[in-house]
């Protein structure tokens, strides 16, 4: 049975930090805690034996005094604890660990200073980032920082620990980003939705009905500044879709006429005549796939036609990850001069004609 935690303490604080201080400040024995973990009492004891030899770091023995009050019993202790919630503490702390992994960056604290300071070494004193003392602290006491130097002036450099936690506090804001871009503030009304857990989860959108695959890819740009795909490749891959749809529409329209005929043969196509439109759209949507081969029109089709993500076409084809944009580039470089010979056939204008 666990020790249900207070409710005034941090969420980010581990269970050994919790059961430390109510073994030394509530003065609860080893076996109840032990009893309370379901675990035996040695292992309780090496992990209070661990973190007091933890606080000859002034660090951690400053964050475990701001702790001490809440496992005291007191309800309202006399000073609060910082970042209280865990999300509050990753905002802050994200913003020290990215500065904290350049070349030469230590995390300078001194007892005469109020607050702690991330310098480089060698390097010039006005590009210093101040750090509260108490978020310093609990980034020593997670283990993000170790000390490197105690003196006078104690150096902390970045642990890999702390590099691990950098990098996916980094993916998650990459990801909330992202998903504010496709969802607009889809991402900011999630907590206010209650989440049912034996609800089958809904499939969520990935693609808007202005935005097209090709449309998001033409945002990217190369190492020069150019657009990964320029204006005439988004052109070709958006003019396959056209004639895509419009086979599609058509056999569509064909199907419905047939079933609510009133005609005896009511469901079969003999007697439809297929739109002209409809079928050159067909043969051009053909000969275009037909000229790319097999491969190229793989990729042309899920992302231009089906609108299918460039994750999702990979995994289905089996490539390697970022393989699929290379890929759909040649795949579009082709296919534009498919359009530009058949255009030159036709007398220097398109083919594509809407249907009717």
């Amino acid at each position: 049975m666990q020790r249900l935690l207070p409710p005034t303490f941090p969420e980010w604080a581990p269970e050994e930090v919790h059961r430390y201080l109510q073994h030394t400040e509530a003065g609860t024995s080893i076996r109840q805690l032990a009893r309370e973990a379901g675990c035996h009492p040695s292992t309780i004891l090496r992990q209070v034996r661990r973190l007091e030899a933890r606080r000859d770091d002034a660090l951690i023995d400053r964050a475990l005094q701001e702790l001490a009050p809440v496992c005291q019993g007191q309800e309202k202790p006399a000073k609060s604890v910082p970042y209280q919630a865990k999300v509050h503490l990753e905002n802050a702390a994200l913003a020290v660990l990215s500065q904290l992994c350049r070349s030469g960056a230590v995390l300078a604290v001194a007892e005469s200073m109020e607050k702690a300071v991330v310098v480089r070494e060698g390097g010039a004193a006005q590009h210093s980032f101040s750090v509260d003392k108490s978020l310093a602290a609990i980034l020593a006491l997670l283990d993000w920082v170790t000390c490197t130097r105690s003196d006078r002036l104690s150096r902390y450099h970045i642990t890999p620990l702390g590099r691990t936690v950098l990098n996916r506090l980094m993916a998650e804001r990459e990801n909330r980003a992202r998903s504010n871009i496709e969802q607009g503030f889809a991402e900011g009304q999630t907590p206010f939705e209650r989440v049912q857990r034996n609800r089958q989860r809904e499939r969520r959108c990935r693609y808007g009905m202005g935005e097209t695959p090709l449309d998001m890819l033409a945002r990217l740009t190369d190492k020069t500044g150019s657009p990964y795909l320029q204006d005439v490749l988004v052109k070709a891959g958006k003019r396959l879709r056209e004639d895509y749809e419009l086979a599609q529409i058509g056999d569509h329209l064909n199907q419905e006429q047939a079933y609510f005929s009133e005609a005896p043969d009511c469901g079969i196509n003999n007697s439809i005549r297929p739109n002209p439109a409809t079928e050159a759209a067909k043969k051009r949507a053909v000969s275009a796939l037909q000229t790319l081969g097999p491969g190229l029109n793989d990729i042309a089709l899920r992302c231009c036609c089906h609108l299918e993500g460039l994750e999702t076409a990979e995994r289905h084809l089996g490539w390697s990850a970022r393989s699929g944009k290379v890929v759909l580039r040649i795949a579009l470089m082709q296919l534009q001069k498919h359009y530009e010979k058949a255009d030159a056939q036709n007398g220097g204008c398109e083919s594509n004609q809407m249907i009717g």
